[in-house]
């Protein structure tokens, strides 16, 4: 990349960054979930750019005042910055050559890893089945759980539930109980324990939180 370039990392997608000559090069990351940008959630999580960098000659000044709004945004105002955030990804998104996903990394067992939990986190199922799904012994898989993403099974797979359940609590009046079971937990008395173990709150206190927040 170079001065200017805008890169876009969609979910799921293995990536690596890294800024060669410190103090020399520097280069601003904006972490956000496709589930906080409703417009273009349901592209993001299906598809991917075939080549992720967008050079500078063919950005908009709009996309990079909104970035630098972001930036400036108070945190508080996390409604303002997802604002400016669709700006940019609707002056971009139009000059990304986005492909399935299934079709970028489909050889590497880490990508099909990420996108068979991407794709099936909601459902009810085992390492075993996964394995088998994806044409290894379940020791490889789990192996690769504790090596690549230093978790094991259950957590990653918790962890992707957790997130659309906090996605879910954050903008959406929603039951707790059907956000759990549409987030792939079996019952509500787990889904509870296991928010607790991450979030340290219970997810009725962390929506009320959320709901503070937007309107304070």
């Amino acid at each position: 990349m170079e001065k200017g370039d805008i890169g876009f990392v969609f979910p799921d997608v293995i990536h690596h960054y890294q800024v060669l000559t410190p103090g020399v090069n520097k280069a601003t990351y904006l972490i956000a979930s496709p589930f906080t940008i409703v417009k273009f959630a349901d592209i993001m999580q299906s598809m991917a750019p075939e080549y992720p960098i967008i050079k500078a000659e063919k950005v908009e000044p709009e996309v990079y005042r909104g970035i630098n709004a972001i930036l400036e945004t108070e945190q508080s105002d996390i409604t303002v910055a997802q604002a400016y955030l669709q700006i940019v990804l609707a002056r971009c998104i139009g000059k990304l050559n986005l492909v399935e996903k299934s079709s970028v990394g489909s050889n590497d067992l880490i990508y099909q890893t990420v996108s068979y939990i991407s794709a099936n986190f909601k459902k009810k199922f085992s390492l075993e089945e996964m394995a088998k799904d994806l044409g290894v012994s379940k020791y490889v898989l789990s192996r690769l759980f504790s090596k690549t993403f230093h978790r094991n099974f259950n957590q990653y797979l918790n962890d992707a539930r957790l997130n659309y359940a906090c996605h879910r609590l954050e903008n959406t009046s929603d039951s707790i109980t059907n956000i759990c079971l549409d987030s792939g937990f079996e019952s509500q008395r787990t889904f509870n324990r296991v928010f607790k173990e991450r979030y340290k709150i219970s997810p009725s206190d962390y929506r009320s939180i959320c709901v503070k927040e937007i309107l304070s």
